[in-house]
């Protein structure tokens, strides 16, 4: 354990890679350039605030394969993803070994600085199978990948802004930030919970059942990148913080957000989840049913049993696995397989599609599977 018995960071040191502020005005400097991707200025925030320790720039050629063949960087420690700046050929054949790339948002604003070390071919095919299990398009984070660039640029980076015209400010704690919050509240054991959708009943079930053995929750929603379809943030957010209110202990309870990229990874994007909730300071980490998962490319439970493959050490959060949940009619309660003796025919569970066809109509979900206020508030934003 490090700052007052939190959890050390992943790799042991939290890393900082952020120098200073800049104003946000378009790049007019001479030095090369090039404009990230928004997988790739995800990517550079979660590094440069140290929500991705041990890395401390885009990975190089090793790493890459280790990665992929491994599931490990080459100094032994877990690591799912190949976290990449990929360009296409034509920029990368004008950069030399050495050079300091600016890197910019989309409106050409200087984000930092990457000092190049090495150029690499960026082996999608290899990164998709390994990575996806699949190497077609119509998964999600295969497509953002295969119209990635096809040579990898390493090194280094040195950020003055991770990012310009952040949502939900209040919200967005670094790591130094979450884990100094945990020590003043006194947690030292802390659960994370990873969502990208509202919580409906059976996610309360969940975080409530965990934080029984914890000292604290930290409610955590991603709010990076996502694929169309998806619940915008601002709506999400307006669930979580009136959920919040009304239905979880105050001083047990955190609400910040998690500005990472969603790639629909799986198995290796809960792992990814795992060391991002531990870089926050998170003691444990919820792993659910289909944790990330997309379509029929995962096993249920897939995202829960690629923890029993990693080496030993390679983690040190504990994750905390959890059956399929449900409201039981005759316990009169949510319940899981572990705990619930009845079957299916008592239980009340509703499909997605079914969800949003009943808040689409302005229908109100049972009780048993949203609460009320959670319904309203989607309600709405559907009507607007």
């Amino acid at each position: 354990m490090s700052l007052h018995g939190i959890i050390p960071p992943h790799g042991g040191k939290l890393v900082n890679r952020v120098s200073g502020k800049a104003q946000p005005e378009p790049f007019s400097g001479s030095e090369s350039s090039i404009v990230l991707m928004e997988r790739q200025q995800c990517d550079l925030e979660m590094i440069a605030v140290g929500a991705m320790s041990p890395l401390t720039g885009f990975v190089g050629s090793k790493d890459y394969n280790s990665i992929c063949d491994n599931l490990t960087l080459t100094c032994g420690a877990a690591w799912p993803f190949p976290i990449t700046c990929s360009v296409d050929k034509g920029t990368a054949d004008g950069l030399k070994i050495g050079d300091k790339i600016a890197l910019l948002d989309d409106a050409k604003r200087l984000l930092g600085w990457l000092t190049l070390e090495e150029k690499y071919d960026h082996d999608k095919d290899k990164q998709a199978q390994s990575c996806f299990k699949t190497t077609e398009t119509a998964h999600p984070g295969v497509k953002v990948l295969m119209e990635e660039g096809d040579v990898c640029l390493a090194g280094p980076i040195d950020v003055v802004c991770p990012r310009y015209d952040v949502d939900f400010k209040e919200h967005r704690l670094t790591p130094e930030q979450t884990r100094k919050a945990f020590a003043d509240k006194g947690w030292k054991t802390v659960v994370g919970f990873q969502t990208r959708n509202p919580i409906h009943r059976a996610h309360e079930y969940l975080t409530k059942t965990a934080l029984e053995i914890c000292d604290g929750l930290l409610i955590h929603p991603l709010v990076g990148q996502t694929q169309p379809g998806d619940i915008p943030p601002d709506v999400r957010m307006n669930c979580y913080t009136t959920l919040i209110e009304k239905y979880y202990v105050a001083d047990r309870t955190m609400l910040t957000v998690l500005p990472a990229a969603m790639r629909y990874g799986g198995p290796r994007e809960a792992v990814m989840h795992a060391i991002l909730r531990q870089n926050y300071g998170c003691s444990h980490f919820i792993v659910g049913r289909d944790h990330a998962g997309v379509g029929s490319y995962y096993g249920t439970y897939d995202a829960q049993e690629i923890f029993n493959t990693l080496p030993d050490g390679a983690l040190s959060i504990t994750t905390l696995n959890f059956e399929h949940s449900a409201w039981c009619k005759q316990c009169e309660g949510m319940t899981s397989s572990k705990t619930c003796p009845h079957g299916p025919q008592e239980k009340i569970f509703l499909s997605g599609t079914k969800v949003r066809e009943m808040l689409a109509k302005g229908e109100k979900p049972p009780m048993e599977f949203s609460r009320p206020e959670v319904a309203d508030i989607l309600i709405a934003s559907m009507k607007g």
